[in-house]
């Protein structure tokens, strides 16, 4: 007698949790479409703006941020180097070059899906432009690493993935179409464990 409504309830319950569970898999998996990549960093040029696809819109309504708009700044991931490996806490890592002209950028390193760091934290999680040191050329060297470093140094997280962001402000090249054209720092290993 009870089998049958016990039997739609659980086909219900099963249909209603997979449907929810895929949509929040699905606004996990990208920020949309229309992603540029400049060798390890990827950027979303299109997702603040009024063209943005659905899926960007509901990714960023997911997430509850606010983004910035085109000319307002563009921020820039990357979660592998050059060479294509992930970034890991275990290894040390070289930033080198320059960041595409902006009035002011940010960089900082965060585990994927963690919040950014805090401000009150005693180790240097995050740099920016104002900060760091440079070269004649204005090119910069940022060391990355678990482990305290001479000179420009991220803390990096002590293990497992991280993800960089760098987020360019009042920057020229937010509202260009020669995105394609930048030149973006480039990150190398350095070594992994003790060397």
């Amino acid at each position: 007698m009870f089998r049958v409504p016990f039997l739609i309830a659980i086909a219900l319950a099963i249909a209603f949790g997979g449907g929810i569970w895929s949509t929040l898999v699905a606004l996990d998996a990208t920020i949309g479409f229309g992603a540029i990549r400049l060798g390890a960093w990827e950027a979303f040029p299109e997702a603040q703006t009024a063209k943005a696809d659905p899926y960007a819109k509901s990714h960023r309504a997911n997430a509850g941020k606010l983004l910035y708009a085109s000319a307002e700044g563009l921020v820039f991931t990357a979660a592998v180097d050059e060479t294509g490996a992930r970034l890991t806490g275990n290894c040390s890592y070289r930033l080198t070059g320059h960041t595409p002209p902006a009035r002011f950028w940010t960089l900082f390193a965060a585990a994927p899906g963690a919040a950014p760091p805090s401000a009150q934290s005693d180790l240097p999680r995050a740099l920016n432009s104002r900060m760091v040191l440079r070269d004649g050329d204005g090119g910069f060297d940022i060391v990355m690493s678990a482990t305290a470093k001479p000179g420009n140094w991220l803390a990096v997280p002590e293990a497992g993935p991280f993800r960089l962001t760098l987020t360019l402000f009042d920057t020229p090249t937010a509202g260009s179409s020669g995105l394609i054209d930048l030149s973006m720092p480039r990150i190398e290993r350095t070594g992994c464990g003790n060397a």
